[in-house]
């Protein structure tokens, strides 16, 4: 019997596999983030660097994803130097934000990535747009420059009120003067004209007597009565609006609970509370489009149709369809006994063509370490991903259906453009029975975001 055949030493193999996987993960998990894994570093020029300390964290979105390596003095400027995760996506056009942590002083560094179409920052190289906002000294300087704003008006306004008639309100009170002379001088040569103005104002005030006095179904008195009557109606209304609140103020009704029954105010608070919880979380989901088909060299073609769901940077959910031209087989048992008591057992493998095959994953990142595990073409598996050359290059190791029909298959990945890859490896390695095979082909890989632009580049979108 050849033992490097055996069931045994193909389960050992595969323990030691991953075994060693999970080591080296476990080393490189660790608070520096250039040990055992790719790094990047970058640096900065601030002007007043009181706030950051050496080993805070920086953060993108909110998220660590590096510490202050270094602050040293160069040339009179503070330079801060990080070491950042090498997953960070940074480009020409990203800019450093420094935040208040409190009103104590503390600072920290946010990190924009900067525009995804820029070109990529290299490792080392400066971060050119800094936002000081957290400045204390920025502040003062601009309250200094408010103050001496105020302090000239205060001037002007003291020279202006001397009372001289070379200064503006010495003017003013002059122009009045002169104003108030005319009007004496013109009311004097028009007397007569403001006698007839007398007249008509009298005989104004007879005319709205007599409108006053005028008692018929058209007159003032009777439009003031149906002016009356409609303010009762008025009353009455506010009288029924006074009813209803009165209600509310006591609790009573479903508007009255609502608005003094503090449990219910705090349910409905809750319940807008996990409102927007779901509605924030959801606006930070990234989606991914994922589609890609091979050919083994045996003859066969397998393609892949999947979407991935990622809340976060250390995880994401991956579900798909898998369509292979070799079918799905199924082995049928059958045991049969005869009159005498002797039973027959028959194996049947039945293959169904058009059944396609389901992928259903839960994936956690360890830096440039992918472990995913789930369903894997409608049986239990599970993978590795290690990605290299800033996340272009990922090489894969997945274990799947763990019976007499184990298939171990392992290959790379390359992205040469934008989402476009080709990928290469093999599967069934530990086969003996002729399964064993190699492949090749190629894959799109779009995010919303890839979406969006592409959506906006439709006329009349």
């Amino acid at each position: 019997m050849n033992w490097l055949a055996a069931p045994e030493f193909k389960v050992g193999l595969l323990v030691l596999i991953v075994s060693g996987i999970i080591a080296g993960m476990s080393l490189r998990v660790s608070n520096d983030h250039s040990y055992l894994g790719t790094s990047k570093e970058a640096w900065f020029y601030i002007e007043d660097a009181s706030g950051l300390v050496k080993g805070s964290n920086v953060s993108t979105a909110g998220i660590n994803v590096g510490v202050i390596k270094e602050i040293k003095l160069e040339n009179g400027t503070a330079r801060v130097e990080m070491v950042l995760q090498g997953a960070v996506p940074l480009t020409k056009s990203a800019r450093i934000e420094i935040r208040p942590n409190g009103i104590l002083g503390d600072k920290h560094v946010e990190i924009v990535p900067g525009d995804p179409r820029d070109p990529p920052l290299r490792s080392g190289e400066q971060i050119l747009v800094v936002d000081d906002r957290a400045s204390v000294d920025r502040l003062i300087a601009e309250v200094s420059r408010i103050t001496k704003t105020l302090t000239g008006v205060a001037d002007n306004i003291k020279s202006a009120t001397d009372g001289d008639t070379d200064k503006p309100l010495g003017r003013i009170i002059a122009n009045v003067e002169s104003l108030t002379k005319d009007l004496a001088d013109i009311t004097r040569e028009n007397k007569g004209r403001v006698g007839d103005i007398l007249a008509d104002l009298h005989e104004t005030t007879e005319t709205i007597n007599d409108l006053v006095s005028d008692e018929s179904e058209d007159g003032l008195k009777e439009s003031l009565k149906a002016a009356l009557k409609s303010l009762r109606k008025i009353e009455g209304t506010l009288s029924n609006v006074e009813q209803i609140t009165g209600k509310i103020n006591r609790g009573e009704g479903t508007i009255g609970k609502l608005v003094n029954d503090e449990t219910t105010v705090e349910e409905v608070n809750s319940v807008v509370s996990n409102i927007n919880t779901y509605l924030d979380a959801a606006s930070k989901l990234q989606t991914g489009f994922d589609f890609h088909d091979y050919f083994l060299f045996n003859g066969d073609s397998k393609a892949t149709l999947g979407l991935t769901l990622q809340p976060g940077l250390d995880r994401y959910y991956e579900i798909g369809i898998v369509s292979d031209s070799r079918g799905v087989n199924e082995r049928v048992t059958t045991t049969t006994t005869d009159a005498t008591g002797n039973s027959t057992i028959v194996r049947t493998d039945n293959r169904f063509d058009s059944k396609i095959k389901i992928n259903a994953l839960f994936a956690k990142n360890f830096y440039d370490f992918t472990l995913r595990g789930g369903i894997i073409e409608s049986s239990g598996g599970v993978g590795f991903d290690y990605h290299l050359l800033r996340h272009k290059l990922r090489l894969t190791i997945e274990g799947l259906d763990f019976s007499s029909n184990f298939n171990l298959r392992s290959f790379a990945r390359y992205t040469i453009f934008n989402g476009i890859y080709i990928m290469g490896g093999g599967e069934y390695l530990t086969s003996n029975s002729g399964k064993a095979s190699g492949f090749a082909g190629a894959g799109i890989y779009l995010t919303n975001d890839d979406l969006k632009m592409l959506v906006s580049k439709i006329p009349g979108m």
